[in-house]
Parts: structure tokens; C-alpha cells; sequence
């Protein structure tokens, strides 16, 4: 057999070189086509991601892409505008794909035209919302993030509300979607049923956050600023109130030499006025700016319905007062319902004021205590749906003081709300006469013939909150007289103190009705000549009556104010917020200084 040295021909480089145990270019090959199968994949799906992608359907474009138009979202100072995709679509891959991978249902939607009208769009609406709120929520609002952090949020540049709800939000584990719904597209919150909204709502331990140091620190600058102006404003007005008074004495001073000059000293010299509280130094009584808004409609049981409240969770369930979000926006709450809304205010009263600015001082010598609440007149607003445009003609104001029993159902937080409901005189669900008439027992018990006045809860079996199936309210399911005897005796009612444009007064208090007793009250109540309303009213610290809080040192009182302004009547008040109370306490809103 012949043999040959000839040596075998080599293999070509792509072929030579093995990597566990594939040759190199074959791996090289499949690197090309990995990234060009990439790269053309990777391309498609982000053209997904487009804005002119999404609204490529008229489902997207005729419908949810007009509500998106004009918002926050799509016109900003900024500049900045999101599309679609940075609310709807995670930014890293996993997420990304999962969520590409869910939305493809979203093509058996358009093919067998699900939502291809207004009135099916409509009728599944609630479906998609909730889809994505829950999608939010699940994630702790991821997509909200990409933009927005609580830890990159600085208080001094947000409205007092919102910078209170982040620090809330951040202590308590709730994400964005919590509140935020409806800012880009219309909002169906309101149709969701209360349960769910509860549920999905609720704070996620999960989600709590360490506050930010920069955070309080920008919290603290913007409240010392804040604290600083008000101060000034406050000094300013006084000195200004101070000037015009001075003026207005040293020109009845010299109206009062001429007049004993010509009457050879006959005339008879005008009265200074009542001397309730006279032999008190005022000048020397700490003065607190209130500011008294007008409320509407708005209602105890309003004010606990997430569908009407915004605020109703963190009230009911969180603890906040109503003044943790709303103490330092009542200029801007007072003016919005008082121009007229839907559900606060449907009878709006043309020229009506907002807010009421006043002052209150008060002062005690251990036996009796005296309160002086000071405003400016604004002139008169005729009502529209009153004869004479004066709901009461004899009073053209009327003041209300009230602070709070024991036992009332967040009493604390609300103050004089809680004796506000649906079903009183003015409100949405007042009963007219016949229904009155008609709980006959009731009616007598409670003394009621046209309206229903102000009452507790604690009065009640029940009180309709959500109004769904019933009216709000509750005003005929009143307990058994012994109960209510039972919660006098503890002290579960609200102190009430009236006084009335001819400086008369009433002394009683709220329960299952207005009540008046015989706890002793003098007062009174004039308009100088600059416009300003005086109201002084004194009471013994301890009337010893039923239905009158015993007013003591070392303890905080949560009390309330309302103005019955211009001739009004019943709902058509201004009312504050809860206010603290405590004699000789710089720390209470209000400090009951000895004299």
C-alpha cells in the first residue's frame, strides 16, 4: 500500500476555533442575527411606546386623548410634557414586557369593538380605571415615580394641603394613585363603590417612608415664613383698625364740645354703649385672627363620604382634623362654594363674601369669663329666593359660640361640624313639613314643625352616610329618651351661646335638638361708625345649668364660631374650624388670659 505525507487541508478560521463545543462562528452568527433580531424587536416595541401610536384607534384618539388634552400632564410650565407610555408603560425591561404582554388583550378589545362607540366607552370605563388603579397601587405607583418623589418634593414650593398630604403620606404608606386619579383623563372615582375605594385607598406599611431631612427642613422654612407674614399682616390691619378709630373718637370728640358750646352744656352726651365686659382692659387681651369661611352644603355626613370629600379617609380612618389640610386655604374654600357648585352650594348669593376675617379675645378673673369678637361689616347682599332679600330681618348678624362635651364622635377633629347634617334646614336632604308631620312622635320629641334643626349623632339609631339607598341623614331615628338623658348627663353634647344683633343672648345647648336652658349669659353687640362689628358676651366660668361645660384651668377645650352675617339664616353662615381653647395656655389658638 502505498503511503503519502501529504498533510490534510486546514479548516477555515470560523470553523478552527470551538467554544463549548459550538465553532466560533457559528457564535458569531448568532451574535449578528441576536442583535439585528434585537435591534428590529426592540425598534417595534418602542414605536408601541409612541403618543401617535397610542392614539392610532379612534378608541384612544377620539376619547381618551381629548380628556388628556390641556391637562397638567400634556401642558406644564415646564415644558415637559408625558406621553402615554410614561404613566402606562414600565421603563425597565421585565416590567416592560410583562405589561406589552398584558396590553395585548387590549387587540381583542379592538377587534371585536368593545369600546368602538361613546356610550360603550363609557359603560366600561369604571372597568379600565380600576385596572389601572390597582395596577398603580401594586406597585407603589411606579410609573408616577420615574417623575415624581416624595424624597425630591420640597414643601416651600407646594399649597399647604398638599405639602401636609405627602408628609402624611410618607408616614402612613400610601403611594400616588391613592389620591392622584383623574388628572389626566376624566375622573370616575365617584363611581366606584365606597368599599372598594376603602380597600384599594388604604395605607401599605410596605410603602412608609423615612422623611427626608431636607424635606422638614424645607417644611420648617416655609412655616416660619409663613408665621412671619401673617404676624405682619395682623400688626398691619391692627394699626390701621387702631388709626381709623382714633380718628372717628377725636371727631366725636369735637362734635361733642361744639354741641355742649351751643347747648351751654344741656345736650345730652350719646352713649358709649354696653358695659358688658367694660372693666376689662382689651388692650391688654391677646388678640387671634380667625378666619370664618362659608361652608354650604357642606355636611357631616359630606364631609365623611369619599365621594364628595376628598379628604374622608384620612378624617375617618387617619385622625386627622379638618384643619391638618384645611387651615390655611379657607380663603380659597370660602370663595369657591360661595360662587356656587353643584353638591356645596346650589343657591349661590350673588355678592355674598367667602371668608369673614375677625378677631377674638378673651379674657377671665376666675369666676366669670368674656369673649369679644370683632369683624367688618360688608354691606348687604340681597338672597334671591327671599321676599325682601333678608332671610332675618331683625338680626342683621347673629353669633354663635360652641365647644365640645365628651364622647362626640371626632369631635375633636371637627368641632361644631358634627352637629352640621344633611337633613337640617337649607341642606340637601331636609324633610319639608308633611314628612315632618308625618313622624308625628318624633316631631313633638324633638319639637320640629317645618325644618329640622342642628343635632348629635350620638342622638341617633343611625345616620345615613353614604346616601345611596337612603337620604343623608338621620333625623328620625332618634334614640330613646333615657339614652339621650344618659349622654346630657355625661356631658356628650356641644355648649351652645347665642347672641343676636340687639345684643339680647341665649345660653343652652346641642343634643337631639337646640335646647335652650338657664345657664346664665349677658351680652352685646353694636356697628361703629367705621364699619366694625363688636360682639362681647361673659358667662360664669361654671353656670352650674345642664348643657353648660364647665370651663377649667389645666384642660384644652375644642370650640367653634360661627357669623351670622348680612340678615342670614340657618346654613347661610360662616363658620371656623376647629379651634383650641384653654385659659391661661399660650399654647391653645385661643388663651383665656386672667385679669
Amino acid at each position: 500500500m502505498t503511503q503519502t505525507n501529504k498533510a490534510e487541508p486546514k479548516k477555515p478560521v470560523w470553523r478552527r476555533y470551538v467554544l463549548w463545543g459550538v465553532p466560533i462562528g457559528g457564535i458569531l452568527a448568532a451574535f449578528i442575527a441576536g442583535i439585528i433580531f434585537w435591534g428590529g424587536f426592540n425598534t417595534a416595541m418602542e414605536a408601541t411606546n409612541k403618543m401617535s401610536f397610542c392614539i392610532s384607534c379612534h378608541e384612544m384618539g377620539d376619547y381618551v386623548y381629548t380628556e388628556y388634552q390641556g391637562t397638567i400632564h400634556d401642558v406644564n410650565r415646564s415644558g415637559v410634557g408625558a406621553v402615554c407610555s410614561d404613566c402606562h408603560v414600565p421603563k425597565d425591561w421585565t416590567h416592560k414586557i410583562i405589561r406589552k404582554i398584558k396590553a395585548s388583550r387590549e387587540l381583542y378589545g379592538k377587534a371585536v369593538g368593545s369600546i368602538n362607540t361613546p356610550e360603550k366607552f363609557d359603560a366600561k370605563r369604571l372597568h379600565l380605571a380600576m385596572n389601572e388603579w390597582e395596577r398603580m397601587k401594586n406597585t407603589d405607583s411606579r410609573e408616577c415615580r420615574n417623575c415624581h418623589d416624595f424624597e425630591s418634593m420640597m414643601p416651600e414650593f407646594q399649597a399647604p394641603r398638599a405639602r401636609q398630604q405627602h408628609l402624611n403620606a410618607m408616614k402612613t404608606g400610601q403611594t400616588c394613585i391613592d389620591c392622584h386619579k383623574g388628572i389626566a383623563h376624566l375622573d370616575v372615582r365617584d363611581r366606584a363603590e365606597e368599599e372598594y375605594l376603602a380597600e384599594l385607598e388604604a395605607p401599605n406599611p410596605k410603602y412608609v417612608r423615612e422623611i427626608p431631612q431636607e424635606y422638614l427642613a424645607s417644611l420648617a422654612k416655609i412655616e416660619a415664613q409663613e408665621e412671619a407674614e401673617a404676624a405682619e399682616a395682623s400688626a398691619a390691619k391692627k394699626a390701621e383698625k387702631e388709626a381709623v378709630a382714633a380718628k372717628i373718637a377725636a371727631a366725636v370728640e369735637v362734635a361733642r364740645e361744639e354741641e355742649r358750646a351751643l347747648a351751654a352744656g344741656q345736650a345730652k352726651e350719646a352713649s358709649a354703649g354696653s358695659d358688658v365686659g367694660g372693666s376689662i382692659d382689651w388692650a391688654a387681651v391677646e388678640s387671634t385672627d380667625l378666619t370664618l369661611f362659608y361652608p354650604g352644603q357642606a355636611s357631616f355626613e359630606w364631609v365623611q363620604n369619599g365621594k364628595q370629600h376628598g379628604g374622608a379617609r384620612p378624617l375617618t380612618k387617619g385622625g386627622d382634623a379638618c384643619t391638618t389640610c384645611h387651615a390655611k386655604e379657607l380663603d380659597a374654600i370660602g370663595s369657591k362654594i360661595v360662587a356656587g357648585t353643584e353638591d356645596t352650594e346650589p343657591s349661590p348669593i350673588a355678592g355674598k363674601r367667602g371668608t369673614i376675617p375677625a378677631t377674638i379675645q378673651a379674657s377671665h378673673d376666675g369666676e366669670n369669663v368674656t369673649f369679644r369678637l370683632q369683624w367688618e361689616d360688608a354691606g348687604h347682599a340681597p338672597v334671591p329666593f327671599v321676599d325682601g332679600g333678608k332671610m332675618d330681618p331683625d338680626n342683621q348678624i347673629k353669633v354663635a359660640m360652641m365647644i365640645t362635651g365628651t364622647g362626640i364622635e371626632m369631635g375633636e377633629q371637627v368641632g361644631c361640624w358634627a352637629t352640621c347634617h344633611a337633613d337640617n334646614t337649607y341642606m340637601p336632604t331636609a324633610p319639608d313639613a308633611e314628612t315632618i308631620a308625618s313622624a308625628a312622635e318624633i316631631a313633638e320629641r324633638i319639637q320640629a314643625t317645618d325644618t329640622i334643626t342642628k343635632y348629635l349623632s350620638e342622638s341617633r339609631t343611625d345616620i345615613e352616610i353614604k346616601g345611596r339607598r337612603n337620604p343623608q341623614g338621620g333625623w328620625d331615628k332618634l334614640k330613646p329618651a333615657e339614652e339621650i338623658d344618659a349622654y346630657l348627663a355625661d356631658g356628650t353634647f356641644m355648649d351652645l351661646m347665642r347672641v343676636y344683633a340687639d345684643g339680647s343672648a341665649s345660653n343652652g345647648y346641642l343634643l337631639e335638638q337646640r335646647v335652650e336652658n338657664q345657664g346664665e349669659i349677658t351680652a352685646s353687640a353694636s356697628l361703629d361708625a367705621a364699619g366694625t362689628w363688636t360682639v362681647v358676651f361673659t358667662r360664669p366660668l361654671d353656670t352650674g345649668a345642664v348643657g353648660d361645660i364647665a370651663l377649667e384651668a389645666g384642660k384644652t377645650y375644642t370650640v367653634g364660631f360661627a357669623i351670622h352675617d348680612d340678615f342670614a339664616s340657618a346654613r347661610f353662615h360662616h363658620v371656623t374650624l376647629n379651634t383650641s381653647l384653654a385659659l391661661d395656655d399660650a399654647e391653645a389658638q385661643i388663651n383665656v388670659i386672667a385679669q
